[in-house]
């Protein structure tokens, strides 16, 4: 008796001992900075990042204090993380990872910038407004060894996830058409933050209108059902229905891509009764329909009704912009077509030639 409660008791002092070690396998948070607050995808990030242990803000690059002041009070925001400018806060905090909320024109500085730190960068969709800046951005990237990813809210959509596998299963046959509806009622109509509303509807520091801000969804999603193939032609439509509120951008765009055996037709809008991303994929015998983020409408070879129901959910870390991006940096996880650089220079050469198209009327041959 009095030997097993001995036993007993060296065990329970064990396992006291035990629970007050740190836990051994615990992972110290990613360490990122932020550049830019213009863009309005970073009340998203402080809202999601600011409730998570395996993230930590070292740092917010953003020329407009006053701009700063506004989001440290909404999120109560420690005022020592203030920096006026990028390359002072990298010298300074040596983040692992740089996320960048400014506009698009800037993604290259922002880009060149980290190359000379060896640091990786996340930007939000697109890439870039030039399909010279996009190479110049894989360019620094190669050459200072860093990832560079690109963030689109539609990449962690199961309703993607599961079409893509449904046709890369063979399930529907070989790939024939892809439409692609992306965008909402207007950046304004929705109550857009005004530094965000500014630099959307600026041709230069957006690309163009709904065309480069809605397009790049299809071109990214296309692109990544394609295995990274370029496609033939791009031929674009733009209009401005709108011009009372949208006078510099178009605000209504369709892109029609060619392939040797597939078509795809990209609808992006500021026009669209409600907001909206969805795609038709459509194989040689069979289809499959994403319905807003969940759910997906499949029909099958011989099958004479479709099928409408959940999509898969996303394993983690894929299920996450942050958590991927942690994976892949922290524990070599397989960078996504859809977020990887390659797919990204793909998807701007696409839109720099869509916009010439919208141009000139005419269809733009790439070099193949």
């Amino acid at each position: 008796m009095l030997r097993t409660a001995r036993r007993l008791f060296v065990s329970l002092l064990f396992l006291l001992c035990a629970a007050s070690l740190p836990a051994q396998d615990a992972k110290p948070p990613l360490r990122v900075a932020i550049a830019g607050l213009v863009h309005g995808h970073a009340s998203g990030f402080f809202s999601h990042a600011l409730r998570r242990k395996d993230i930590q803000i070292v740092g917010i690059a953003e020329p407009d204090r006053v701009l700063f002041d506004r989001y440290a009070a909404r999120f109560h925001l420690d005022p020592s993380l203030y920096h006026a400018d990028l390359d002072e806060l990298l010298r300074t905090t040596r983040p692992q990872a740089v996320l960048g909320y400014t506009n698009t024109l800037d993604h290259r500085k922002i880009v060149e910038t980290c190359a000379r730190y060896q640091t990786a960068v996340m930007v939000e969709k697109p890439l870039a407004t030039t399909y010279e800046d996009a190479q110049a951005i894989a360019r620094a990237a190669h050459q200072a060894k860093i990832t560079v990813l690109v963030n689109y809210e539609t990449s962690w959509y199961p309703s993607n996830r599961a079409a893509y596998d449904i046709l890369h299963r063979g399930e529907i046959g070989e790939l024939r058409k892809v439409v692609v509806h992306d965008g909402h009622e207007g950046p304004k109509e929705i109550g857009v933050q005004p530094e965000f509303l500014d630099w959307l509807t600026d041709p230069k520091r957006n690309g163009g209108g709904a065309l480069f801000d809605f397009g790049c969804y299809g071109a990214d999603l296309m692109t990544w059902l394609m295995d990274g193939q370029r496609p033939l032609t791009v031929t674009a439509v733009t209009q401005t229905i709108k011009p009372d509120i949208y006078a510099h951008v178009d605000d209504e765009a369709t892109i029609v891509l060619t392939y040797p055996k597939a078509q795809a037709i990209l609808q992006a809008s500021w026009n669209w009764p409600y907001s909206r991303k969805d795609m038709e994929v459509y194989g040689r015998t069979g289809s499959v329909l994403t319905i807003a983020s969940k759910e997906i409408c499949v029909r099958l070879p011989k099958h004479p009704e479709a099928t409408t129901g959940a999509a898969p959910p996303i394993a983690a870390p894929n299920d996450d912009s942050l958590s991927y991006l942690r994976a892949v940096l922290l524990d070599g996880a397989k960078i996504d077509g859809m977020s990887s650089l390659e797919t990204n220079v793909i998807v701007t050469e696409i839109l720099d030639a869509a916009r010439r198209s919208a141009a000139s009327g005419k269809t733009v041959q790439l070099e193949q």
